[in-house]
């Protein structure tokens, strides 16, 4: 048995990765298999909506189309993360200038009388108001709404209102300058987590993260669900926080991957920035080899509207042209009018990018010199960049020598044969990476019967020339075998 990438034109041409959002107008087996057909490599399942049930579903589908199709599908679980929303029994009218009064719902009971001296309204976090200073602040509704932290004593915060609107029931609250003392992972978060490793998806994606020590958190919560060290999900970390900025190198020496998250990012960080910092982002994953999505308001009309603004297709080509392994549809969709639509024109828009001259990587990306095996892995991209050779065919155990090798951004095809099912769905998320997957346990049989199947599609044929790297796992980690030139 064998899965390898469909070979479509459009699906040899696309080297940036697509992840696409699942919801209620895109989990039907129609829906979903014009998705893969039009370019979707990795879809996401967001656990801020819908319960285990239709999350179950929408797994079990993807996988019947993923074998049914041929096409290797990764599927993210994205865990809602400690959101913190409003709690008010009707909407609160804010003017600007206005005294507002917050505690939480821990304290609330403690200070009704207070609260009743002003206007005023709870947070859903217990004793999320300890950490939160005077200067700091509150902002309401993904920013629409803004407070400052005038006073606080025990349990309250008097706050002056900076942009006024209304207050409603279970809005977003986001509190940038506190340091926040909560876990990345609360227990709604467990219960998810616990499903997901029942249900062996390919990526788990970690919200609101701070620090690496989140990370850690997380993977020891993995080890602990599934009774094993290795083999676990990838973790992919969404940076939406300016206390991941601060953080943001050690989060990346932690993390799998790594997702420019940037909706609560433009919130709490000027959204002048954000472009910039998108950069910075994905400049430092590349750095550190880690896999980087840029996600968020990339197609964001085409929620209602056939076709892209002019803006949109400009940020999906930039990000492209930065070399980011994937980019990523949420609304679109998720909830919007046109999913399928919204993948195709994203396929259209890599596809035409990575065709011009502004795609090209004018010189090799940074490595830590210090690592010997990431040293082999640029030798062998070496050889096949300044060689006549066809493709790069490879054969790794645990897909850690394909994530490698498409770190140098080749471009020339790169084939990657694994016999690890779950090695096959991550690879989905790496750039350039077309991934076959069969259930040999000899590699080098394996790679034969990959370079069989890519004759038979006319991805290559007899007489061409290729390179071969061969990636051994060891002790849970995987060093370079053997790198060659061979005439197929």
């Amino acid at each position: 048995m064998f899965v390898a990438a469909r070979t479509s034109q459009t699906n040899m041409v696309k080297k940036t990765k697509i992840v696409a959002t699942l919801g209620l107008v895109s989990d039907t087996k129609e829906t979903l298999r014009a998705m893969i057909e039009n370019g979707m490599n990795v879809a996401r399942l967001n656990f801020s909506h819908g319960d285990h049930e239709w999350h179950g579903k929408a797994i079990k589908t993807i996988r019947e189309l993923s074998a049914e199709m041929n096409v290797p599908i990764g599927i993210l679980g994205d865990l809602q993360g400690p959101r913190i929303r409003t709690t008010v029994t009707e909407p609160v009218e804010m003017k600007t200038g206005e005294t507002i009064i917050l505690s939480d719902v821990f304290y609330g009971e403690s200070v009704t009388s207070k609260l009743a001296q002003a206007k005023s309204f709870l947070l859903d976090t217990p004793k999320i108001v300890d950490d939160i200073e005077i200067g700091h602040e509150i902002l309401i509704e993904d920013g629409l709404m803004k407070l400052v932290v005038k006073e606080r004593e025990t349990g309250i915060l008097v706050c002056e209102v900076i942009d006024g609107g209304t207050v409603k029931n279970r809005k977003g609250v986001n509190i940038p300058d506190s340091q926040l003392k909560i876990s990345a992972v609360t227990p709604k978060d467990e219960r998810d987590l616990k499903f997901l490793m029942e249900n062996e998806v390919d990526f788990i994606g970690l919200s609101f993260v701070g620090s690496g020590e989140d990370v850690k958190y997380l993977r020891g919560k993995m080890k602990e669900f599934l009774g094993r060290e290795d083999n676990l999900p990838h973790i992919i970390v969404k940076v939406e926080r300016k206390e991941a900025i601060k953080n943001l190198d050690s989060i990346i020496d932690q993390t799998d991957a790594v997702m420019v998250a940037r909706g609560d990012l433009g919130i709490e960080i000027e959204g002048t920035r954000v472009t910039l910092l998108q950069k910075e982002i994905v400049r430092k994953s590349l750095h550190k080899m880690k896999q980087v999505i840029v996600a968020t308001q990339m197609l964001d009309s085409m929620i209602i509207n056939p076709r892209p603004t002019r803006a949109e297709i400009a940020d999906v080509t930039n990000a492209v042209i930065d070399h980011t392994d994937a980019v990523m549809l949420s609304g679109e969709s998720a909830g919007g009018k046109y999913p399928v639509e919204s993948v195709r024109t994203m396929r259209d828009i890599i596809q035409h990018t990575e065709a011009s001259p502004f795609d090209d990587v004018t010189g090799l990306l940074k490595l830590d010199g210090k690592d010997d095996f990431k040293n082999l892995v640029k030798g062998a991209f070496d050889l096949a960049k300044n060689s006549d050779c066809r493709a790069i065919i490879l054969a790794t155990a645990s897909g850690f020598t394909g994530r490698m090798m498409s770190h140098f951004r080749s471009e020339k095809p790169l084939f990657v044969a694994t016999n690890s099912q779950k090695a096959c769905n991550q690879l989905t998320l790496a750039w350039g990476v077309q991934p076959f997957y069969g259930d040999e346990k000899d590699l080098s049989v394996l790679l034969d019967k990959m370079v069989a199947y890519r004759k038979q599609t006319g991805q290559l044929a007899d007489g061409d020339k290729v390179i071969v790297v061969f990636g051994s796992a060891k002790d849970n980690k995987e060093k370079m075998q053997m790198v060659g030139v061979k005439t197929i």
